[in-house]
């Protein structure tokens, strides 16, 4: 069988993959990542690189911001009405609950700017029993997989895919007596019905098949529409080449530090040739390296006393790196639009922080929206599996509490004493519950029994 299918890639992909790979990297961090991001000075010889890499550390921004946007985003659990409970529990069918699965796949959009999600139905045969089908979970499942798993898909006329790629890679190891095999597959998906081709030292070869019932490619396409929606790079890269800035700043002035603490010794021009002479006899040829305690030798003679010194960098050459540094993660926040989150100026006017406050809600409440969209067609794509499975009404929160909640509270208490109604009254309790929602999250049940109590009190007085 021609191994075109394992060679294939789509012409998105081709542009982005090692972009993707670099932002899923800086993503993991690690050793790996440190030895592919540190940059090597020019004038830097290798025994001073090697020491300055093996000492290097990383401050992994780009997981905290990816991670960050993540949390702020789902930090109130979706409403799902009408949703069958044990799926809700179990959505990936490996463990991962509909709102562990829905932040994998926020936090994929935040690293590559495009992710997909697949809904499948395991393999059976025969026509089981409902009973039969629930004890060996015979029901439908969904996965959040990153750009670079779905290799390649093509579109139909009707804007919908009309067939898709995924690379699958496993390791074999049934056998405990025997060392695992690494297989690597790939997953044709049409709308009619899927392929399984596995490429082993034979070939290529066909080795499943099955129905697809559900009349469309099962999976669900998600791309940041300011992003790749208008053919522009994703931020995220942004955020890449900012952190590797940083991580080479501080690695730095590490080894700025670490050359002042250890100074280099001189010594004479006598002593020098004593000991080559010595080196000499002994047989051990004539090149001369001492080494005393934790430094190595400078030799200079008398005529060039206080010329050979080492000049070790001074700390204000320190603090100038560290200094950089700050502001480099300062206006990391701001490019990702998370200034709001960073460290606040407190000299930033009120209408300042009211426009931040803007931006992040936005920004948030557009993704709530797209992840929203997301989960609604894949419980509907698993209804095409399972007739009996109901379709959820799904709701998002879309009011994040990353408002000045101080000043919140200060100018509500100014409002409360306002002599008025009340309506005015009511008006005023409503949103104090809000704000209350907005520092401690408060049950949709509690606030509803909150405003009545609110409601009923006003109209007693």
């Amino acid at each position: 069988m021609n191994n075109y299918i394992f060679q294939r890639k789509n012409a998105q992909y081709s542009a982005n993959e090692r972009r993707w790979r670099r932002s899923s990297d800086a993503y993991s961090g690690g050793r790996e990542y440190i030895e592919q991001a540190l940059i090597r000075h020019v004038s830097e010889i290798d025994l001073e690189f090697a020491e300055r890499r093996r000492r290097a550390y990383y401050f992994n921004y780009p997981r905290a911001i990816a991670r960050r946007i993540t949390q702020y985003a789902l930090s109130v659990d979706p409403v799902r009405r009408n949703a069958d409970p044990e799926l809700v529990e179990d959505w990936s069918r490996n463990g991962l609950r509909t709102n562990e699965v829905m932040r994998q796949l926020s936090t994929l959009l935040n690293v590559y700017g495009r992710a997909w999600l697949l809904v499948e139905m395991p393999l059976f045969s025969g026509n089981p029993t409902r009973q039969q089908a629930r004890e060996a979970r015979l029901r439908p499942y969904a996965r959040a997989l990153s750009p670079l798993q779905v290799v390649d898909w093509a579109y139909g006329e009707d804007g919908k895919l009309l067939w898709a790629l995924v690379a699958e890679e496993q390791y074999c190891c049934e056998d405990p007596f025997s060392p695992p095999v690494r297989v690597r597959r790939r997953r044709l998906y049409d709308r009619n019905c899927w392929r399984l081709f596995e490429n082993s030292s034979s070939g290529v070869h066909e080795i499943a098949s099955g129905i697809n019932p559900t009349g469309c490619v099962p999976l669900i396409p998600v791309t940041e529409p300011d992003g790749f929606g208008l053919a522009a790079n994703h931020w995220f890269e942004d955020v890449v080449r900012i952190s590797e800035a940083i991580l080479n700043n501080e690695s730095e002035a590490q080894m700025n530090t670490v050359k002042q603490m250890f100074g280099m010794l001189v010594v004479s021009d006598s002593f020098a040739r004593s000991a080559r002479k010595q080196i000499g006899h002994n047989g051990s040829g004539d090149s001369f390296s001492a080494t005393v305690a934790r430094s190595a030798a400078i030799v200079e003679s008398v005529e060039e006393k206080g010329i050979s010194r080492y000049i070790s960098p001074s700390g204000v050459a320190t603090d100038t790196i560290r200094a950089e540094n700050r502001y480099l993660k300062q206006e990391l926040y701001d490019v990702v639009g998370l200034a709001v989150q960073g460290n606040l100026r407190e000299n930033q006017s009120a209408e300042s922080k009211a426009w931040d406050f803007q931006n992040v809600n936005q920004f948030l409440a557009a993704r709530a929206d797209l992840l929203e969209q997301t989960e609604l067609e894949a419980w509907k794509l698993m209804r095409r599996y399972d007739l009996d499975l109901p379709v959820p009404e799904i709701r998002y929160n879309r009011r994040f509490a990353v408002n000045d909640l101080a000043g919140g509270i200060a100018g509500l208490l100014q409002l409360s004493g306002i002599p008025a109604g009340n309506a005015y009254r009511r008006a005023v309790g409503k949103t104090a519950v809000e704000l209350l929602d907005a520092i401690g999250h408060v049950g949709t049940r509690e606030k509803e029994n909150i405003i009545r109590e609110i409601d009923q009190e006003t109209k007693n007085e």
